[in-house]
């Protein structure tokens, strides 16, 4: 998620790629242009009145409004205590733009707004590398851009998207006159969506150790001609599988896959396909790679791939969802500092993974990290002396914990840390 840093770094964003745009030598608008990004009555004060008056696109918000899509996910809660927070849920944002083109000659205000137009309508999603690339390369003008790079716009789950935005004639005379600026040629648009989340400390809860299932007679599903998987069913009764795990997955249709595929979209993750240790019509089995520098821990689309004789591909499955969970190293182990904890894990985590750690129900982020980590700390707001569960939780994958299963009602054995 992006912290508070988020709204600025979208203006940020924006303001870089146009100053491209206008320095590039193919723009043709007869002059040198300025991209700013403050309000049009500063603009209009700053360039005066009349002729002489220089190219200058500026770049306006003017309106905050909340996502409709994420503003009923959940909302931030509290323990009946009054004081542990249960959730952290993000604060989704549209925001509200005026693109105003400023010139004093025949037609350049025309034109500057049309090269700015083209690009968006070019480039309506912002990929994450470019959003990555223009916060870390901001001119020193920009009074934040030290700060800029660290916002984390470019790691949220959703990506930034543009969209132009329609303002009716009462709609752009009202906003006119509030500015208290003359009007000039502007495009209006909204940039959707901006997720803001405050890193505070949150509660895990534990991982469900019994289940009661009703199971209903029904008729047997008709055989499928084309692959499909079902089903993916994991060792240890985990919910996630670690490196060196066997995962079987069900199917039907499946005795001529040939390689399995692995693939994270958010982190721009695409394995190379492995082939898998048994096939079977309706299961296929395969050992997870032991791969810390490539497969790091999270949220994987698992598809199986149908090969012809050559090695090409010439079918593929639809994908289901395989986790794959950090692990907590015994050694070295964990150590405890007051109230900072540091523990070793595998794979690496990377600079934009979100992680967490809980000990029991309470759980914080990680500190701040710029490279692959093996080792991680996390300042806990207070430690109480005692034994706790802990739990490793990257991109939303927990690490895995220990079961007595033989016990009445079954019991955690592990893994704990003592404070």
């Amino acid at each position: 998620m992006s912290n508070a840093l988020a709204m600025s770094g979208v203006t940020a964003v924006l303001q870089y790629f146009l100053t491209l745009l206008y320095n590039d030598p193919s723009t043709q608008v007869g002059g040198s242009v300025t991209v700013s990004a403050i309000a049009p009555d500063i603009v209009q004060h700053n360039l005066g009145r009349g002729a002489g008056t220089q190219l200058q696109v500026n770049l306006f918000m003017h309106q905050v409004t909340p996502n409709a899509a994420w503003r009923s996910v959940e909302r931030a809660s509290l323990a009946p205590d009054g004081i542990t927070r249960l959730n952290n849920p993000p604060l989704a944002l549209d925001l509200h733009y005026l693109l105003t083109a400023y010139a004093s000659e025949d037609t350049q205000a025309e034109a500057l707004l049309g090269y700015a137009l083209l690009m968006m309508h070019e480039n309506p999603v912002l990929p994450r590398a470019q959003i990555g690339a223009a916060l870390t390369h901001l001119p020193v003008s920009n009074p934040l851009q030290s700060v800029l790079s660290l916002s984390g716009l470019a790691d949220q789950i959703e990506m930034i998207k543009l969209t132009p935005a329609t303002l009716g004639r009462e709609e752009m005379a009202w906003l006119w006159t509030a500015l208290k600026a003359d009007f000039r040629p502007t495009f209006a648009f909204n940039v959707s969506v901006v997720l803001m989340q405050n890193p505070l400390a949150g509660s895990f809860a534990f991982p469900v150790l019994s289940r009661n299932i009703d199971v209903q007679p029904s008729m047997p599903p008709q055989l499928l001609t084309p692959p499909q998987l079902l089903e993916v069913q994991l060792p240890g009764h985990q919910t996630a599988a670690a490196p060196g795990d066997t995962v079987t997955v069900t199917g039907m249709s499946l005795s001529g896959a040939s390689l399995v595929a692995l693939v994270n979209q958010r982190l721009g993750i695409q394995y190379p396909p492995f082939a898998p240790s048994s096939v079977a019509g309706a299961s296929v089995a395969f050992t997870i790679p032991n791969d810390p520098a490539n497969l790091p821990a999270g949220v994987y689309d698992l598809s199986l791939l149908f090969t012809s004789g050559g090695g090409q591909v010439v079918a593929r499955t639809k994908s289901l969802p395989l986790a794959l969970a950090p692990t907590i190293l015994a050694s070295p182990p964990p150590s405890v500092s007051g109230t900072v904890v540091t523990i070793a894990c595998a794979p690496d985590v990377l600079p934009n993974q979100s992680a967490s750690l809980a000990l029991g129900v309470n759980a914080v982020p990680a500190q701040p990290f710029n490279a692959p980590a093996a080792s991680l700390s996390f300042q806990f707001p207070t430690l109480s002396p005692g034994s706790y569960l802990v739990r490793l939780r990257v991109d939303g994958v927990d690490s895995p914990v220990s079961v007595d299963w033989t016990a009445n009602p079954p019991a955690f054995t592990g893994p704990f840390i003592t404070v």
